[in-house]
């Protein structure tokens, strides 16, 4: 099908963070702008999800740069579960947002908003982007309007966690990932998303498409696959509503959202087969996986434990892509989904809490649970979700995920996701036992309650976290359309 929706997609974001910048100086109506504009995203994009249910797709061409390269759209399944979580999240991290820069009467909240914006802007048309050279622009697009938001308290600190945030990901995409889509250009010439891959039948050595394949897992240093993950917990200097951002909706979803396309539709599941990157990609990710999770044990700072926490929780929807087995294949896509909705509310939480309290470290949590029950029972929930406890959405995707494993009948990697479960409760369930077990200290918390407007939005993920785990047929007839 035909039709403009995608290019609309993309445009009302992008106009929002136009009247936002126009509104600097009516801020009540400035802050309305982005709830209602998130609500009219998610309604455009969940109006093309019959079609990319049905197996069609949603088609835009607007204009060739080169032969076999277009400015193009193209709303497919895999674009679709990427879509459908960003623009859905975008309407509790704008309500989020407000709460949280009014009570902290953050500076720059124009700026704020204005990036915060056009980030999604970027990455719904990464989403919906047709070819590799649609989705390159926006990824770097996403690179860049997400620097304010990381330097936004513009502090020593600020400065230092942008530089380092810049330098990883323009370096990589500026590097190898240039490198890569050139190479690809050359062999292929075209640089479209095929079924079946692009790269599949081309004339090209096994060593050559092997380099042009780690250039792309490097050079979309967003997905987070160590070594390349440094800039992420660096990150976590940004206000917590851009942390929410960075970790949940658009930057590293984008990041593993890309990996996808490479793995499907550039070099596809029987070329990775192969030529034997499927496995040697497994253990790489494996080794994040269990690293990040070690790292995440070792921090106090909650933003800090997160963060690692998500360098790790990445890598799952790569090893679900490359251990190439049908069923795994399912549980890597829809982990986007179900990390999504739980790492936002743990962030969210997180931010709660700092708006409350003041606090950022875990040790000086105790008995806050009982001050802010609403927040720390959402946090609980989310945690239970990243463990993938029943009934939620976590334990759906880590099911397909193990399952997937016994199919490939790669035991070793069944045995990561067993023990990395284990450390995620290990470095998740202390901060509710301490938050709702703990013994507070003399200081008076009295002052220590929920703040509505942060709260409501919080209680939505958990819900939805939940709701997935019960409910996951949407995304899985999505990922069973990325599989076929």
């Amino acid at each position: 099908m035909i039709s403009i929706r995608p290019l609309l997609a993309v445009a009302v974001p992008g106009l929002t963070a136009v009247a936002v910048l126009l509104l600097n100086n009516r801020e009540k109506i400035r802050d309305l702008v982005s709830p209602l504009a998130a609500i009219v995203l998610f309604a455009i994009v969940a109006s093309m999800a019959p079609t990319v249910l049905a197996g069609g797709t949603v088609d835009l061409r607007l204009f060739e740069i080169l032969p076999g390269a277009d400015f193009a759209f193209r709303a497919d399944a895999l674009g679709m579960v990427f879509a459908t979580v960003s623009s859905l999240l975008w309407i509790v991290a704008a309500l989020y947002s407000v709460g949280y820069m009014r009570h902290l009467n953050e500076h720059a909240q124009t700026r704020f908003f204005a990036c915060f914006a056009t980030s999604l802007a970027a990455a719904v048309g990464g989403a919906f982007a047709a070819n590799l050279f649609t989705l390159v622009i926006f990824y770097e697009v996403l690179s860049l309007v997400t620097y304010p938001l990381v330097y936004h308290h513009e502090d020593e600190e600020g400065w230092a966690g942008s530089r380092k945030y810049l330098v990883y990901l323009m370096g990589a995409s500026k590097s190898v990932l240039l490198a890569a889509l050139a190479l690809t250009y050359s062999i292929a010439g075209s640089l479209d998303f095929v079924d079946g891959g692009l790269l599949e039948g081309v004339n090209a050595s096994a060593p050559l498409l092997t380099v042009i394949y780690f250039c792309y897992l490097f050079g979309f240093a967003k997905a987070a696959v160590m070594p390349m993950h440094a800039w992420l917990p660096a990150a976590m200097v940004a206000p917590t509503p851009v942390s929410a951002l960075l970790h949940a909706v658009a930057v590293v979803k984008m990041g593993v959202f890309c990996v996808l396309r490479v793995v499907f539709h550039v070099f596809g599941v029987g070329l990775v087969g192969q030529l034997g990157l499927g496995i040697v990609t497994a253990y790489l990710v494996s080794f994040t996986i269990l690293m990040a999770s070690v790292y995440a044990l070792t921090r106090d700072d909650l933003k800090a434990r997160l963060a690692y926490s998500t360098v790790s929780q990445l890598s799952y929807i790569v090893l679900g892509a490359v251990l190439l087995s049908p069923v795994a294949m399912v549980g890597g896509i829809i982990h986007i989904a179900a990390h999504a909705f739980s790492k936002i509310t743990l962030f969210f939480c997180a931010g709660s809490i700092y708006c409350a309290s003041g606090k950022r470290n875990i040790s000086d949590m105790a008995g806050i649970g009982r001050r802010l029950p609403w927040t720390m029972g959402a946090f609980f929930v989310a945690s239970l979700s990243m463990i993938g406890v029943p009934p939620t959405a976590g334990f759906v995707s880590k099911w397909y995920l193990t399952l997937g494993s016994v199919e490939a009948g790669q035991m070793a990697f069944l045995v990561v996701l067993l023990v990395s479960s284990i450390l995620n409760a290990a470095y998740f369930l202390p901060v509710s036992y301490v938050a709702f077990f703990g013994t507070e200290s003399q200081e008076s918390q009295a002052t220590v309650r929920e703040i509505p407007m942060i709260t409501i939005p919080l209680v939505a993920t958990a819900i939805l976290s939940v709701l997935m785990g019960i409910f996951p047929d949407y995304f899985l007839t999505l990922a069973d359309g990325v599989v076929r």
